[in-house]
């Protein structure tokens, strides 16, 4: 996790471009984590509604995002 580490710490930079870059790249990290867990999870056996209460959204809304993948 030496990538997500690095980029928290860019984060919190001075200068606002350095942190909104980092920002950024930290959310597209979180995404693919998030998908894999997903998927893990679907492969678990693991129903829509466990997913979205463990991610604190709504059924719907995992269901929407990953249901077709």
């Amino acid at each position: 996790m030496t990538e997500a580490t690095d980029l928290a710490q860019r984060a919190g930079d001075r200068d606002p471009r350095v942190g909104l870059r980092a920002v950024a790249a930290l959310r597209r990290v979180l995404e693919q984590l998030e998908a894999v867990q997903v998927r893990s999870a679907r492969n678990q056996g693991w129903s829509w509604q466990e997913i979205a209460a463990e991610l604190g959204v709504s059924r719907q809304a995992v269901h929407k995002k990953y249901g077709r993948q």
